[in-house]
């Protein structure tokens, strides 16, 4: 008993006595194998979304032992750690919880065997195909390290799990339930998102926007049905459903600047019951992707105005017009603040090394994380880019020797064990430049 407390007190005063970067390499070292453990839990246990309590009651139990006093089923299943630590910055870091209904094709040992019934009473496998159970297990071991590092820092964490990422609701429900409102206001916004384009061990950012503008609109497009043998007795939905469809691409070949990015997909078409006969209506369901406020608006006025302009030329009265519904899924595009996004790479290139660290590329995915750094006043927001792909794999991709599964992906596998190392690295290292910078 007395040899361990001699021994609790020198390792005390070793880490009093280190850099805070190599006190945090000595604590990821301390704490890797049980990150390794949590993932493997995560990974067989997902839930999709708004379906994620028992993944909110284990990242409950992690907060709290790390020491964060613990808000639980806020905003859903979400839930808000904060970690006191004197005067100083405010810094929130989230994570997302939600799996998606994909059936995993891995084949590891460790894959995921779970099924589940999705919002349409369909029995779907499940599947942690876009990382979320990285992203939790890198907020988890930052979370611990921090705690465990308060000599280091002054200020206040706001760790934060959010569940629906994938519908694009966790953040909206977050904010609405009152997160600004009944915490400390965050000086700055966190977050990581794996990659698996670049390999595991390395990290990339990106300044302005990255993500974008996400809207999920239903066309409906109205005519008079009748025989398949006599058209010119009728008014085809289908071929002017057809028309738009085109249209709706010189949108973004002719009508855009090529330097503002526009992406217009149709993803579904239905109409009709057989072939031989002309439907009274047909129904497209279209994804659109932009980044900035002002593109969004414009676009989707040009699509109501496309659609309108070809049925009124097939000679459909106003009333039949088609229907132009934006749906209310709407994801806002994610802004890196500039200033925050070169802060954060200097410090990357310091903790990781330069050849680790490489800029980003923006993507028209979305991501619910930009939600958090819209509210007025708008706080300085990063998400950075955490690499998944084993590095000899990644090597043998680049040649073309191999091929890489990405996000998404029902073979999506990635290299947990560096790539969660790396991110807590990262993130810990982030979140130290800022509350130790600020607080001076």
């Amino acid at each position: 008993m007395l040899r361990s407390f001699f021994t609790i007190v020198f390792l005390s005063f070793v880490m009093l006595s280190l850099s805070a970067q190599d006190e945090i390499d000595i604590r990821i070292d301390d704490i890797g194998n049980y990150l390794d453990e949590l993932y493997l839990h995560l990974h067989q246990n997902p839930e999709l979304s708004l379906q994620e309590k028992n993944t909110a009651a284990r990242m409950s139990v992690e907060l709290n032992k790390a020491g964060f006093t613990v808000t639980e089923n806020f905003g859903g299943y979400g839930l808000v750690g904060v970690l006191e630590n004197g005067d100083g910055p405010v810094i929130l870091v989230r994570t997302d919880m939600d799996a998606l209904p994909v059936t995993e094709e891995t084949g590891l040992p460790y894959a995921s065997k779970v099924t589940a019934w999705d919002a349409d009473g369909n029995e779907v496998g499940v599947m942690h195909a876009c990382g979320h159970d990285i992203h939790m297990s890198v907020w988890t071991g930052t979370a611990n390290l921090l705690a465990g590092m308060k000599d280091k820092w002054n200020g206040t964490l706001i760790f934060i799990a959010q569940g629906a990422e994938e519908i694009g609701h966790g953040a909206k429900a977050m904010i609405e339930a009152g997160l600004f409102d009944k915490f400390p206001r965050p000086d700055y916004n966190l977050a990581i998102h794996d990659d698996p384009a670049i390999a595991a061990g390395t990290v990339s950012i990106y300044p302005g926007f990255i993500m974008a503008n996400v809207d999920m609109i239903d066309i409906t497009v109205y005519g008079r049905g009748g025989h398949g043998a006599l058209p010119h007795t009728t008014t085809d939905p289908v071929v002017m459903a057809a028309k738009i469809i085109l249209e709706l691409q010189t949108i973004v070949s002719r009508e855009r600047s090529p330097l503002d990015p526009v992406v217009i997909t149709v993803g579904k078409i239905e109409g009709g019951t057989v072939g031989n006969v002309i439907p009274e209506k047909v129904l497209m369901q279209l994804t659109v992707r932009t980044f900035s406020d002002e593109t969004r608006s414009d676009i989707i006025k040009r699509i109501k105005r496309v659609s309108s302009g070809v049925a009124a030329t097939a000679g459909m009265p106003e009333n039949k017009w088609p229907d132009v519904i934006v749906k209310d899924q709407f994801t806002p595009s994610l802004y890196n603040d500039p200033a925050l996004s070169e802060r954060i790479t200097g410090v990357f290139k310091e903790c990781l090394g330069e050849e680790n660290v490489f800029d980003s590329e923006p993507q028209m995915i979305g991501e619910d994380f930009s939600r958090y750094g819209r509210q007025e006043p708008r706080i300085p927001s990063v998400m950075f880019r955490l690499g998944t792909t084993n590095p000899d794999f990644y090597k043998k991709a680049m040649s073309g020797d191999a091929e890489i599964s990405g996000l998404h992906s029902a073979k999506f596998a990635p290299d947990y064990g560096l790539t969660i190392r790396t991110g807590v690295k990262a993130m810990s290292c982030a979140v130290l430049d800022l509350l130790e910078n600020d607080a001076e």
